[in-house]
């Protein structure tokens, strides 16, 4: 049930009434039951999957708050192993096992591959990290294990957050689930504008995008103008495909008065590529800082900077094979680690030459440079995400960086007959993303996202209907998978 489907539309509207009309003692089996049902709707026999990795981990965590010393570290090994070897099974075996194959026949060994005919249950690398960081809180000390059940299967099973996150932590979202709330007004209102607005970024912006960029990704010409609009327009589609589901998913917990966590802060806004990965997927990043990458360099018996640029590097390599079982997906995890470890080491060194350039006397265009540059270099890292194999994306990197040709640009490209739909499609997306561009920056300067919330009834409606025009009007009702649903 994808979340712009008209079995959304219905599913969703259903859920909320209910959830209010019934005693709020029966509100949590409810939104279990709903969430069950929202998951069986892509593949029903997968919800056996999560329900395992459920109880597995429920038990554990009373395994682990009951004992001390090492066994409760076994316990915490156990969790990792069957939560990890359950998407190491689903995602990365027959990855794992083709390239032991290819080394094998590098080798001159006779090794015949073993590939397993299955698909990849949605949001598993979700709910695995969701899992593992209650086990880890648990076993740190800092959350007790929730006694009920049924509330901590909602906990990980929460259908606006179940396929696509934001990856949740215990102290945030399970108290929530624990205690009763009222209905709020204005909470609902937000969380309607949210939704709006998500379906704004995903069917006028997002899909719009997908349409152009697959229709020039199925022939791409080696023109350099054409590669380099190619992948900014790719950069947007990912960042309003991901972001505009996060603003659907908040929205639709919201309705239910539940706050998720923000996902995503203006992250074309930031100066360095360490302020964007405080911007972009937050939740994600912020997991693996306090869970992979802490640990990481601080066990270290002497930390040295080498070390920690070595766990800073292995951490984004992990980001990166985390989004999928491709060696293109290692490469952008590489790049982005990469591109933290050369920043940290020439902090001093850019502040020398913006000093000496005179850049420090206008802070403005600093900023603005700064933001370029941080945007350059992560969609170019997404020609490697982007891309569906390695040998692919390097003909890519090839000819992006080719001499520029107008005159090829104008007659080849421009003016093309194939791309006549291209060309009708390119400005009104282009005045999308403008128009959100403008949005969010006054969200940003205002210091809310509903930027209308304290102004005149009329002016808000007014709004709304703009929104709800846009998409209508210049949307893409092709029910498009949204991006993260296959990670």
């Amino acid at each position: 049930m994808l979340f712009d489907s008209l079995s959304y539309l219905i599913f969703l509207p259903v859920v909320f009434i209910c959830y209010w009309i019934i005693p709020a003692g029966y509100r949590r089996i409810f939104l279990l039951v709903a969430s069950c049902y929202f998951y069986m709707s892509f593949v029903p026999k997968y919800i056996l999957i999560l329900f395992f990795l459920i109880t597995v981990d429920y038990f554990l965590a009373f395994a682990i708050e009951r004992n001390d010393g090492r066994k409760r570290k076994w316990f915490v090994v156990i969790s990792v192993i069957t939560n990890v070897g359950t998407l190491f099974f689903f995602k990365y075996f027959n990855f794992f096992n083709e390239n032991v194959t290819a080394l094998a026949h590098a080798l001159d060994f006779n090794y015949s591959p073993f590939l397993l005919q299955i698909v990849l249950p949605l949001g598993l690398s979700f709910h695995v990290f969701q899992s593992l960081g209650y086990i880890v809180e648990v076993y740190r000390k800092k959350y007790k294990p929730e006694r009920n059940y049924l509330t901590y299967a909602l906990y990980v099973m929460f259908f606006p957050q179940l396929v696509a996150g934001p990856i949740e932590r215990p102290q945030h979202l399970l108290p929530q689930l624990s205690l009763g709330h009222s209905f709020n007004w204005i909470k609902a209102r937000r969380g309607l504008e949210r939704i709006m607005w998500g379906f704004f970024k995903k069917l006028v912006i997002a899909d719009q995008l997908s349409r152009i960029i697959s229709t020039l990704w199925e022939k791409l010409p080696n023109d350099s103008i054409t590669l380099v609009c190619i992948i900014v327009m790719f950069t947007y589609q990912l960042y309003c495909d991901f972001s505009g589901y996060t603003d659907i998913a908040l929205g639709s917990a919201m309705l239910l008065g539940i706050d998720l966590r923000e996902n995503f802060d203006r992250p074309f806004s930031a100066t360095s590529v360490a302020d964007f990965w405080r911007k972009w997927h937050m939740s994600l990043s912020s997991w693996l800082r306090d869970y992979l990458y802490y640990p990481m360099a601080f066990s270290w018996r002497k930390v040295k900077k080498y070390k920690l640029y070595l766990s800073l590097f292995i951490t984004f390599v992990v980001i990166g094979l985390w989004h999928g079982a491709n060696w293109t997906f290692v490469v952008f995890g590489a790049l982005q680690g990469i591109y933290m470890i050369i920043g940290t080491m020439t902090v001093d060194i850019r502040k020398k030459i913006v000093k000496t350039i005179g850049l420090e006397k206008m802070p403005r265009l600093h900023r603005i440079i700064q933001q370029l540059i941080v945007f350059a270099l992560f969609a170019f890292s997404l020609i490697f995400f982007r891309s569906e194999n390695l040998a692919r994306a390097l003909w890519y990197v090839k000819y992006v960086f080719s001499p520029i040709h107008i005159h090829y640009f104008i007659t080849q490209v421009l003016y093309n007959p194939i791309y006549v739909g291209v060309r009708v499609i390119v400005i009104p997306a282009f005045f999308a993303v403008v128009a959100m561009e403008i949005v969010q920056y006054y969200q940003a300067k205002k210091k809310t996202l509903y930027i209308f919330e304290n102004k005149t009834a009329a002016l808000r409606y007014a709004w709304y209907y703009a929104i709800m025009a846009a998409i209508i009007f210049g949307g893409y009702f092709a029910g498009q998978t949204f991006i993260y649903f296959k990670f």
